[in-house]
């Protein structure tokens, strides 16, 4: 049995959610979210809570049973308060900024690295060193953040590169004599 499946979502004052077979939309504050439910689970809405059921005791039932919960409350926190991911760059003479619809980053390489922001994305940054990735998505974000961190990875002897805000990096000792 799925400890986090069986929990039912409850839809806060100001967000609206609607189930439509497979399909469950939620409009809150920030702007509109869908999702579609796998066929496995049935999916009802009641006195403003959302509820799961599984239509089978597979292993695969009960594994989608707490996925289906979690993709839907996300989608209820998303459009009430949003999600947000910091990076940090540490090197000399690495940083980012803001352009319009683009992030220019300086990482090192004879170039500049351009990234053009996706629709649905807000991307800040406070400082030169520092990226906010923000929006009401929390798979766009993450994978957003995701995609700035792969064009220089945290490297473990000297540290420098782009790391998730809080992330540890275990360092290595360099070569001896």
């Amino acid at each position: 049995m799925s400890k986090i499946g069986k929990a039912p979502i409850t839809i806060p004052a100001g967000v609206t959610a609607s189930v439509d077979g497979q399909t469950v939309t939620v409009k809150g504050p920030k702007g509109a979210l869908e999702v579609n439910v796998v066929e496995e689970i049935g999916v009802t809405l009641d006195n403003g809570t959302v509820l799961f059921a599984p239509r089978g005791e597979t292993n695969r039932h009960r594994a989608m049973w707490g996925l289906s919960r979690t993709l839907v409350a996300n989608l209820v926190e998303g459009v009430t308060k949003g999600f947000e991911k910091k990076l940090e760059i540490s090197g000399v003479g690495y940083r980012a900024a803001v352009q319009g619809k683009n992030l220019n980053l300086a990482l090192g390489y004879s170039h500049d690295v351009i990234y053009s922001i996706p629709e649905g994305i807000q991307i800040v940054t406070p400082k030169p060193t520092e990226i906010v990735v923000s929006g009401i998505d929390r798979q766009k974000v993450g994978q957003v953040a995701a995609e700035i961190r792969e064009f220089r990875g945290p490297e473990p002897y000297k540290g420098k590169g782009v790391k998730y805000a809080g992330e540890f990096i275990f360092r290595k000792e360099g070569k001896k004599k």
